[in-house]
């Protein structure tokens, strides 16, 4: 199980992602339709006030069960562990043991 105030800080994470997306997004299209580069050196600038946490780069997916930070699957949103343990257990439909 991950520690609590990591998991509390991935989701303030995730809220500033949402909050400063459009911003983000809209200074990004700004500066590919920019021809001068002093321009997009303004747009740039604009780019970099947001804060560093609000960048989609610096979100990291958990496991839904425990929170782990690696080996996570996008498919089921669970680590390796969890899933693997949960098809053992046949609690995933579709999903089949392998064995060799």
């Amino acid at each position: 199980m991950a520690k609590k105030s990591l998991i509390q800080r991935e989701k303030k994470r995730q809220k500033l992602e949402q909050k400063y997306h459009w911003i983000r997004r809209s200074s990004k299209n700004e500066i590919s339709k920019v021809a001068s580069l002093s321009d997009k050196r303004e747009i740039h600038g604009k780019l970099q006030s947001p804060p560093r946490n609000s960048a989609s780069t610096r979100l990291r997916r958990r496991c839904f069960l425990t929170g782990r930070p690696r080996a996570n699957y996008r498919d089921f949103g669970l680590s390796g562990h969890i899933l693997r343990e949960m098809v053992h257990a046949c609690l995933l439909p579709g999903a089949t043991r392998s064995s060799w």
